[in-house]
């Protein structure tokens, strides 16, 4: 299966694909939110690119694992995204993933929301290799 992973945010969209087959994450750049047909079209672009079959949103949980107000923000802006691309959605548990993100940071030049839709993503994985 080949996943494309979202951090939605109200500025940038994370992106980062990858594949059960080779088991790793990649972080692509972010894209900076225009409008949502640049968002579509920009997606489109990336899932017929990238060859994804599945879509993976983070889902901003509070810390006692519940859905909050922007949770339901996401899981709305999520569905509609997946309905305007004709593609199936999958939610994971997004807490911590940006200060997980964070710890890979170099002092270079960082994308964080592309890092965080690639830590969620890569976690996807270990969690089907291992079953």
């Amino acid at each position: 299966m080949r996943y494309l992973a979202l951090d939605l945010g109200e500025r940038r969209i994370g992106l980062a694909v990858g594949d059960d087959e080779a088991g790793v994450a990649r972080a692509l750049p972010s894209l900076s939110r225009r409008s949502h047909q640049r968002d579509l079209d920009v997606l489109r672009r990336v899932i017929q690119d990238e060859g994804v079959q599945v879509l993976l949103i983070g889902l901003p949980l509070t810390l006692r694992g519940e859905e909050g107000p922007q949770a339901t923000r996401t899981r709305t802006h999520a569905e509609r995204l997946a309905t305007d691309l004709g593609m199936p959605l999958e939610y994971r548990d997004e807490r911590l993933t940006t200060s997980a993100a964070e710890r890979y940071r170099s002092g270079k030049r960082f994308d964080i929301d592309s890092a965080a839709a690639a830590v969620l993503l890569q976690d996807r994985l270990d969690e089907r290799r291992r079953t």
